[in-house]
């Protein structure tokens, strides 16, 4: 499995990494932990949790598998993101250390990797954020610390406070989710997709060496479905297919290989529970696609150039 140093960090984790956020829709603690051996026996050793997926009952669900699994702590790399709570964002000092500590009690575990912020607080205190990042890297609760979900100048202004290096930005990305490359493609156009959404945070994130999570990378629009398959994406899936025959992997395979040929050295997290889809999706990590084979797929799933 390709490595991805997270942010020049040294956090060398797998460029394939395995989200739980579905993991509380498995109907058993030993059905999840068949589900983190099968990735960590194709060459995952990252796993994206959240205080808010399934109300925390994911953590849960995860820490338990986890104890039960033949996974080794000091092998793995565990990922949480906090700051989301009922009809608010909170950054403040106080809800964060909270947060951490509920996190770590469900997750069973003394410490994660890494913290990520989930969604911008409009009301953030930056100075707040970096008393809680102190405390908790301080009290060797967290190792390294990064965001979701946040453009260039959100960024400068956190890190403009606190003392940690930013490793990752988790953004959603994927072969229909290209906004954020589409506006770089279009600049000096007037058509909707020279519209700029997001302040052009893929250039900023390779010029911080600041690692990008693509999350949803099998989804169409915001949750509106999988593309894989799909017939609605005949043209995305044929093209697909004949890349999977060339490759000798999946269709799931080269939507992964796809993300992970960008240059920005993105990490891709997968949403699966499925042990089969697991292994084909990890096995893109093992492709090259050549340029023109990107830019063939981009524009078989609906874009254009130009």
């Amino acid at each position: 499995m390709k490595q991805v140093d997270l942010g020049g960090s040294g956090l060398n984790a797998s460029a394939v990494a395995l989200g739980v956020m579905r993991i509380n829709g498995l109907d058993s603690d030993a059905a999840a932990q068949q589900v983190l051996e099968t990735a960590a026996g194709n060459g995952i050793n990252f796993f994206d949790n959240a205080d808010v997926y399934g109300d925390g009952e994911c953590e849960k669900r995860f820490g338990h598998a986890l104890k039960q699994s033949n996974l080794q702590r000091d092998h793995i790399f565990v990922q949480t993101k906090v700051g989301i709570r009922d009809h608010a964002y909170d950054f403040s000092k106080q809800y964060l250390l909270d947060a951490v500590d509920h996190s770590l009690q469900r997750l069973g575990l003394d410490y994660v990797d890494s913290l990520l912020l989930h969604r911008p607080d409009a009301l953030i205190e930056p100075e707040q954020v970096a008393d809680a990042f102190n405390t908790l890297q301080n009290a060797g609760k967290v190792r390294q610390f990064g965001v979701s979900n946040m453009n260039p100048n959100q960024v400068e202004l956190l890190q403009h406070s606190v003392q940690q290096k930013l490793i990752v930005n988790q953004l959603q990305f994927g072969i229909k989710h290209t906004g954020p490359i589409d506006a770089g493609i279009h600049v000096n156009m007037s058509d909707p997709r020279s519209v700029d959404h997001d302040g052009g945070i893929i250039e900023y994130s390779r010029l911080h060496n600041m690692t990008i999570q693509a999350w949803s990378p099998f989804q169409y629009g915001f949750f509106e479905g999988v593309f894989i398959d799909n017939p609605k994406f005949k043209q995305l899936n044929d093209e697909l297919q004949k890349l999977a025959d060339k490759y000798h992997v999946t269709k799931n395979g080269i939507a992964v290989a796809w993300i992970l040929r960008h240059p920005a050295n993105m990490q891709v997290i997968l949403g699966s529970m499925n042990q089969g889809r697991i292994a084909q999706m990890a096995a893109g990590a093992n492709v090259q696609l050549t340029h023109q084979e990107w830019y063939d797929v981009y524009l078989a799933a609906g874009n254009n150039l130009p």
